[in-house]
């Protein structure tokens, strides 16, 4: 059986498309080109599928939930809160899986944040 070999991209809509990349260049670091292609370092990706009525992503209008992995936690949170991101102020450890956090981009969509263990 074929199968699938990675994420190949995750497309969102925005009421300002270059507004919010540059929201994501400036605040996360997400250095993607102008097409969009963005080379990331190798590490785990998470597959993983909720009940619909979970708040896990904060508006129930919000579908899917965009998971970026962090070096570390702690500091990203700090500069994303320097330059006036909406951080939640709530953390999250996971014994063997690592550390979470979360911020809402200015199109209101909450994105995660993953120091693995």
């Amino acid at each position: 059986m074929e199968r699938v070999l990675g994420i190949g991209g995750y497309f969102m809509r925005a009421a300002d498309p270059k507004a919010l990349s540059a929201w994501y260049r400036d605040c996360l670091g997400l250095d993607a080109d102008e097409h969009g292609l963005w080379h990331q370092d190798v590490g785990p990706t998470v597959f993983a599928t909720f009940e619909s009525e979970t708040d896990y992503f904060g508006s129930r209008a919000q579908q899917s939930m965009l998971n970026f992995r962090v070096r570390d936690l702690d500091a990203i949170l700090a500069q994303l809160r320097a330059k006036g991101a909406d951080v939640d102020e709530e953390t999250q450890d996971m014994e063997g899986v690592g550390r979470f956090g979360w911020v809402t981009d200015p199109e209101g969509n909450r994105v995660e944040l993953w120091q693995p263990a």
